[in-house]
């Protein structure tokens, strides 16, 4: 008989965190209306005792009453600063009106709007969360909120696995648009160093150009020390939030896992 002696993990490594238990009851909706920029900084408030796990719109009476449970808190009425409960809404742009300005692209937090830049866009209703966040940058008032659950709010109008599949697509483009800004960054410092590169080619310099050139050197490797101080930076965010390290492939993973389980789902009359 052979025996096998496993090393115990440790319990706080492998318990989620009182945030993580609070971030997976919340909607995912991305919406702001709680007072913080995404749903996992309203978690983490919640769990540090900073603000009221009553300010989610989207999660309405049933979402207040998930989170008064894990942290010991009565129920209370949604506070009316935030928002009221309502069914959930859908995000519908009129194609005649579109001017493909990309604002609205830019302000959806789950990619849920394609088009082109000065090209009509659309709403992908499956992936929409109802978040308001498209309307106000459209310049011309092309963007209407319709409702995508008459008579259903709250819980009653949006799934675990939608919640799940908005969180997903958050993270991705939180690391896409990271990704782009770095790439960026990188392009333009390139840039840079080619042309102080060039500068100093010149086989001959004036007193007057040599201190130009010298000045332009410390403007570059000043800004380059910026984006690697704010590249550290962001690593060392990334790593900080759970689910961020190669999000590239486990968020791809989670995508793929959860549109897979929706698809599947029974669609309602």
């Amino acid at each position: 008989m052979i025996l096998l002696f496993l090393q115990p993990q440790s319990v706080s490594s492998t318990l989620p965190s009182l945030a993580d238990r609070i971030d997976a009851l919340l909607p995912q909706t991305q919406c702001t209306k709680c007072g913080y920029p995404a749903c996992r900084p309203y978690a983490e408030a919640i769990a540090d005792g900073k603000a009221g796990h009553n300010q989610c719109p989207p999660g309405g009476e049933q979402g207040i009453a998930r989170i008064a449970a894990i942290i010991g808190k009565p129920v209370i009425p949604l506070n009316p600063a935030n928002g009221v409960e309502r069914p959930r809404p859908v995000a519908v742009i009129d194609e005649r009106l579109c001017i493909g300005c990309t604002l609205c692209i830019q302000a959806c937090p789950v990619d849920a709007i394609v088009g082109a830049a000065k090209q009509m866009h659309t709403v992908l209703p499956g992936l929409c969360t109802g978040c308001d966040l498209c309307v106000a940058p459209c310049p011309v008032d092309c963007i209407d909120m319709v409702e995508a659950t008459p008579g259903k709010t709250g819980w009653d109008a949006w799934s675990q696995e939608q919640a799940d599949a908005a969180r997903a697509r958050f993270q991705f483009r939180v690391f896409r648009l990271r990704r782009e800004k770095e790439e960026n960054d990188a392009r333009l410092a390139a840039k840079a160093v080619a042309k102080l590169k060039a500068v100093e080619a010149e086989p001959t310099l004036t007193p007057e150009q040599r201190a130009e050139q010298e000045r332009k050197r410390a403007i570059i490797q000043a800004a380059m020390e910026r984006a690697r101080l704010q590249k550290e930076q962001q690593a060392a965010r990334a790593q900080a939030q759970p689910g961020m390290q190669d999000v590239s492939r486990g968020v791809r993973r989670q995508i793929d896992e959860v549109n897979a389980r929706l698809e599947h789902q029974p669609k309602e009359d």
